[in-house]
């Protein structure tokens, strides 16, 4: 196997990093400041800032693959960005990792990426002026309202949110939690999933509709917070959808087609996920080992400690693990379609997060006390990657695909039985 990276991989990888390091990396304390000032919920000046020099540069909308268009609705409209390979975004998208708000400076930041993709894949001419070309601009965010409090959405067949249609607009009704992004307030769109028809075939009873926030009926009743973090400014949601109504050409690509648009979603999302985990984890590993070269305990360097010796190898074993698994799931996305590549999506989806919470575990521990506070970013980093082991599918999910896939190579096997 050849590992090598092509020029253009190494080109845009390499663009991406000196970027961060010239333009956002420098820019971390005037950041931290513009966030604590003021409102909570607001637009912060400096990824603004960013935002212009990255697009000035060309480094601007990675995320859509360009083959993306093979199941377009209308294909006359047109996506502007680099449109990198799964593969070649998972190496810019490690990048972006390593700082929390970088993603947003290339306009590669969820959930927009992914509502970005559903709008280009399947939406209307109209749909896309009115939402995607502002998305795609940078000038708006959006949201995705799928999850809710009152069932248990990891099976998402349970999603009870009502969408009846009444003339020539569907009258909404529901509550959804964990929309990310709508303490923004430039969060103008969100996709709504919901049940249109409750006497279909299990999978053809739900649609996605689009839902203006700023519709009648729509209301965010609070923020919630991850383990006491309410991730400002962008926030995660509870959402009240009381008599909604909204124009039947919201529906997008049709009526019950809800599961099929998400699927379509969250391959790529979940992985983009992964891509940005191992950045994390990698600034972890970073700091763990400056921090135990730079200590002294019981008269040597802490990095001197054999357990600290072991903690830091197998980090970095991890790592290079989970980036070749993350890499062959993109590069398998590419050449065989997000179908074939759904267990090597699965896998890295369960692995990824896993291995950058044991990694800030332990750089935590390397700093003592200080790795429980706000003077360093491990604690906030945990809580953050620790919502990604139920994004998307929890982690039972995707093994249970996973395990189901090993049973069926052996399923015309017989049983071994006791003589």
């Amino acid at each position: 196997m050849d590992f090598t990276l092509t020029e253009r991989e190494t080109c845009f990888r390499d663009r991406v990093r000196a970027f961060i390091d010239t333009h956002i990396r420098p820019r971390q304390d005037d950041y931290a400041a513009q966030v604590r000032e003021g409102e909570r919920w607001k637009v912060i000046p400096v990824v603004e800032e960013v935002k212009a020099l990255a697009r000035r540069e060309g480094l601007w909308n990675f995320f859509m693959p360009p083959d993306s268009g093979q199941q377009h609705v209308d294909d006359s409209f047109v996506f502007e960005g680099e449109q990198l390979t799964n593969l070649e975004y998972a190496l810019c998208a490690e990048e972006m990792g390593r700082i929390g708000w970088a993603s947003e400076c290339f306009n590669c930041s969820a959930p927009d990426t992914g509502n970005m993709e559903v709008l280009h894949r399947y939406g209307t001419r109209e749909q896309k002026e009115r939402w995607l070309r502002p998305l795609m601009e940078g000038e708006i965010r959006s949201a995705f309202l799928m999850t809710e409090p009152a069932v248990a959405s990891s099976d998402a067949t349970n999603i009870e949110t009502s969408m009846v249609r009444d003339g020539d607009h569907y009258v909404i009704n529901g509550r959804k939690w964990w929309s990310s992004g709508t303490g923004d307030p430039r969060c103008k769109i969100a996709i709504v999933m919901g049940k249109t028809n409750p006497d279909a075939a299990r999978h053809a009873q739900h649609s996605q509709i689009l839902v203006p926030l700023d519709a009648e009926g729509v209301t965010i009743e609070r923020m919630l917070s991850v383990y006491g973090y309410d991730h400002a400014p962008h926030g995660h949601g509870e959402v009240v959808l009381k008599d909604v109504r909204v124009p039947v050409g919201n529906v997008l690509l049709g009526e019950g087609r809800g599961f099929e648009i998400a699927q379509g979603r969250l391959g790529p999302g979940r992985i983009h996920h992964c891509m940005r985990t191992i950045g994390v984890a990698e600034e972890a590993i970073a700091a763990m080992a400056g921090r135990l070269v730079s200590r002294i305990a019981f008269g040597k360097r802490i990095s001197d400690h054999s357990v600290w010796e072991q903690r830091i190898a197998r980090a970095r074993i991890d790592i290079e693990m989970t980036r070749l698994l993350c890499l062959k799931a993109a590069d398998m996305m590419d050449k065989a379609g997000n179908k074939a590549a759904r267990q090597e999506i699965a896998m890295i989806k369960v692995q990824a997060p896993a291995m950058a919470l044991q990694i800030l575990d332990d750089a935590v521990q390397a700093h003592g006390g200080a790795g429980v506070s706000g003077d360093f970013a491990l604690a906030s980093a945990w809580a953050n990657v620790r919502t990604l082991r139920l994004a998307d599918g929890p982690d039972e999910v995707h093994n249970r695909a996973i395990a189901r896939a090993e049973f069926g190579k052996y399923g015309e096997l017989k049983v071994d039985r006791p003589s």
